[in-house]
């Protein structure tokens, strides 16, 4: 039987429940962590993108991170985000996660100013040497504006034997071959996970590890389908999710940003948590409620009508 190692499979970036007020919310976190396990999902990564890292301050998320840890109790691998403006800031960041038991961490590259290649390179050095954890770059140039090039990654591969893969949140699979290929070729065990959804074929198909990807929190079946369908050489069932999936990509923009539609969809999904996000996010609606279950049912993705609308 095909067993996955911990830097592979599908691992959802998990939100950030919060109450109405807009503060954690450790009961609906709970829930979700519970919720995700049991679906079979291979890891856990949280204060990512969806799990709004960037609007919580460091002790917040020193805060969230210890409390994650402790309520997926082992069950999984941990990952947790550790990116940030400042390389100090970064560090700090990851030295806890190593001290809170994460398996590894995620980190996104500085974002509003941009950096050169060697700045970029320092500022992972930097975070790599103050900590032996196991690392992961988090390339999402839309957001970040700036691009993690396959050069650079590889040039930190070859360095550091703890920096073990990328989650590759790139309109391009240009981008993402590139990054398998080149990375590869120093390091045959780097791990490259697709941040989209409907990148996952195509990626696993490059040699990649499989995806990082939101739609792992609400319908976690057809990613995970098509993942175990590949490992098996089951071609129907592969094809048979990925023409599901691909008829996710118009859910990611219902809104933005897009971290409410994802708390949206994984209470549609069935799941009875809080949707409340941290302003200037918009507040749901009737008709992107309508537009949410219509993708639902073009994905074969079951809902629960327990919306108030």
């Amino acid at each position: 039987m095909f067993i996955t190692p911990i830097n592979a499979g599908i691992i959802p970036p998990v939100p950030t429940i919060l109450n109405e007020q807009q503060k954690f919310d450790r009961a609906g976190m709970q829930l979700l962590i519970n919720s995700l396990i049991s679906k079979g999902v291979h890891g856990l990564f949280f204060l990512g993108t969806a799990g709004e890292f960037s609007q919580f301050t460091a002790d917040e998320r020193e805060e969230i991170a210890e409390f994650c840890i402790r309520a997926a109790d082992g069950r999984l691998p941990v990952w947790i985000g550790t990116g940030s403006t400042t390389t100090t800031e970064a560090i700090r960041l990851t030295q806890h996660a190593a001290r809170s038991g994460a398996a590894g961490v995620i980190v996104i590259n500085p974002y509003y100013c941009k950096l050169s290649e060697d700045s970029l390179f320092a500022h992972y050095a930097a975070i790599a040497e103050a900590s032996e954890l196991p690392l992961m770059l988090y390339n999402f140039p839309a957001l970040t504006g700036q691009d993690l090039s396959p050069a650079l990654v590889r040039r930190l591969a070859a360095g550091y034997a703890h920096v073990i893969g990328i989650k590759e949140t790139v309109d391009q699979l240009s981008h993402i071959r590139q990054m398998i290929l080149l990375v590869k070729e120093v390091n045959p065990a780097f791990a490259v996970f697709c941040g989209f959804d409907e990148y996952l074929l195509p990626t696993l198909a490059a040699g990649g590890a499989g995806a990082i990807a939101a739609s792992a929190n609400f319908a976690p079946q057809l990613m995970l389908g098509l993942y175990k369908g590949y490992q098996n050489y089951d071609l129907p069932e592969v094809l048979k999710y990925h023409q599901k999936l691909i008829q996710l990509p118009p859910l990611y923009a219902l809104d933005e940003p897009f971290i409410p539609t994802i708390k949206e969809a994984v209470r549609l999904a069935g799941l009875d948590v809080p949707t409340f996000s941290h302003s200037p996010a918009n507040s749901w609606s009737n008709e992107k409620e309508l537009q949410l279950k219509q993708i639902f049912g073009k994905s074969g993705i079951p809902y629960a009508d327990n919306s108030a609308f």
